[in-house]
């Protein structure tokens, strides 16, 4: 009798403990600049279902990445780990799949599993008891997916089939009585940013401001940023980007960065159904002949305020399908008694250049690629309209769900998660230095390698390679990122705390001058470089 009395009152300590433990629903898109969120800038876009994440959690306004590149970000998200661990440090070196990710652990602790979307590396993902997975990039128009069932295609438009596929799992899949872990990824607004129908008729009408550094000289900056390939008017295509055909383009006889922009429209053009063509043209037709006309007479200005004009129109409207399909997804909780306990976070796997300094494109340590949006909801545990500063990353999601989940996250996760900050217990959050290393040079853009650390107040970069080359910003005082002030003596004193700084982080971190030259070996015998 006494060890039936043990056993009930085991199991009725125990079965609240389960009922607790929280759903976990990761929101990604690609490409997602901070900037075009309404919740932290309103001049460009209003985007008020991810405005309602924020709104009834937290806002970070200093979240950002270890490396500003899709795939190494994305399995930094996965396993809790910087890139020179796991060994994905570009968007070509494989991934060490010895590594164990966090979905593996919450599948192996009780919770079903499912992931919808755009993963970017691997065509099996660990840790998933089901997935419906893009190919590389994927399409945005009748997408092909990769399966445990094998490939399929989906007739619609991408942002849309995402959130149907997810939408459906968790109307008829989810086991009521298992927590889950829902990873509903968006390939939206990744380059070429192909928008939906609804949405292309409405934004190729609209005018937006620009902004402030569109002109951009680079004088205050080094040899990286004079000689990265992601200038709006040289090194965006007219076609494949700016949707202007390829053959009125050789009409005009622009000269192209390379002919891989018009191959990429022809491709994706392609994809389209004769009713999507018709609608297609029906929009892009017009815009098409009053460039024609106008490109003859512009200056060299004028051309870049235009492709400005046209990549904001196209990009933004990628943007307003993605709000709208988290807002069906937000509902789909709120309608069937799941928000409570839910925790909701939409993030993206870098930050993007909205013609900031003249670019497009991501890969610098520099803010707008460098931070990323970051909303979390969880009404159970977080207060409403909350808002932090503190420097969380990409690296601290691993270690966050597994710690919600009441779940011992593996030493060599790198991370630190940032629960304490989701539940007003800021005083037990330790970190004030965020590190980042990009790799991939030469290569796609041109943006060279370069390693740093980034506090509240100052940011500390390292260029090398092919140069060596410091600079140091005053986040505070220089916002813009204008003026690196590594060489002004009244910063020395700075300078000499985080050169310190840097090397004991980077050590902590378990990086070193031997692992860099380790993976420029690994270029060299690639033939990658010389």
């Amino acid at each position: 009798m006494l060890a039936i009395a043990v056993l009930i009152t085991l199991s009725s300590c125990q079965q609240p403990k389960e009922e607790k433990r929280p759903n976990i629903l990761f929101i990604m898109s690609d490409d997602h600049a901070y900037q075009a969120i309404s919740a932290y800038n309103d001049k460009l876009i209003e985007t008020p279902q991810i405005d309602r994440i924020a709104n009834e959690g937290i806002l970070f306004t200093n979240a950002s990445v270890t490396n500003s590149i899709c795939a190494p970000s994305r399995a930094t998200i996965l396993t809790g780990k910087h890139t020179h661990i796991h060994g994905k440090i570009d968007n070509n070196f494989p991934f060490d799949t010895t590594n164990v990710t966090f979905p593996q652990i919450l599948k192996q602790n009780g919770y079903q599993t499912a992931m919808f979307g755009k993963l970017h590396f691997g065509n099996n993902p660990k840790g998933f008891d089901e997935f419906m997975i893009l190919p590389d990039q994927g399409d945005y128009y009748n997408p092909d997916f990769i399966t445990p069932k094998g490939d399929t295609t989906i007739m619609g438009y991408v942002t849309d089939v995402i959130t149907d596929l997810t939408l459906d799992w968790l109307d008829t899949e989810r086991e009521k009585e298992k927590p889950f872990l829902l990873m509903y990824l968006h390939k939206a607004p990744h380059r070429e940013w192909i928008p939906a129908e609804r949405h292309y008729k409405a934004f190729t009408q609209k005018i937006f401001p620009e902004p402030e550094t569109l002109f951009d000289d680079y004088k205050g900056r080094g040899t990286a940023a004079k000689t990265a390939e992601m200038n709006l008017r040289k090194h965006m295509t007219v076609s494949a980007d700016n949707k202007i055909y390829p053959e009125v383009a050789k009409e005009l006889k622009i000269v192209e960065p390379s002919e891989w922009g018009f191959k990429v429209f022809k491709s994706k053009y392609g994809r389209f159904t004769e009713e999507q063509k018709a609608q297609w043209d029906a929009v892009y037709g017009p815009i098409n002949e009053t460039f024609k006309k106008d490109y003859p007479g512009m200056t060299n200005e004028d051309y870049m305020r235009w492709k400005y004009q046209r990549y904001m129109q196209d990009y933004l409207a990628c943007i307003a399908a993605v709000d709208e399909n988290v807002g069906r997804v937000l509902d789909y909780l709120d309608q069937n008694g799941l928000s409570e306990n839910t925790i909701v976070v939409y993030t993206s796997d870098q930050g993007f250049y909205l013609g900031e300094h003249g670019w497009f494109d991501k890969r610098f340590i520099y803010d707008e690629s460098f931070k990323t949006p970051l909303v979390v909801r969880w009404p159970a545990k977080i207060k409403p309209g909350s808002v932090s500063d503190e420097m969380v990353q990409n690296l601290d999601y691993a270690q966050t769900f597994l710690e919600a989940a009441g779940i011992k996250a593996p030493q060599d996760m790198q991370g630190e998660s940032f629960m304490p900050l989701l539940t007003e217990q800021a005083d037990q959050w330790h970190r004030d230095v965020a590190y980042y290393h990009y790799y991939e040079y030469p290569g796609f853009h041109a943006v060279k390698r370069h390693y740093g650390i980034v506090t509240k107040e100052y940011k500390l970069v390292h260029f090398y390679y092919d140069v060596d080359e410091w600079e140091l910003y005053d986040r505070l005082n220089d916002s813009l990122e204008l003026n690196s002030v590594y060489h002004d003596p009244a910063y020395q004193d700075v300078v000499d705390s985080l050169t310190l700084k840097l090397y004991e982080t980077r050590k902590y971190y378990k990086d070193s001058g031997e692992l860099d030259e380790a993976y420029i070996q690994k270029y060299r015998d690639r033939g990658l470089i010389k």
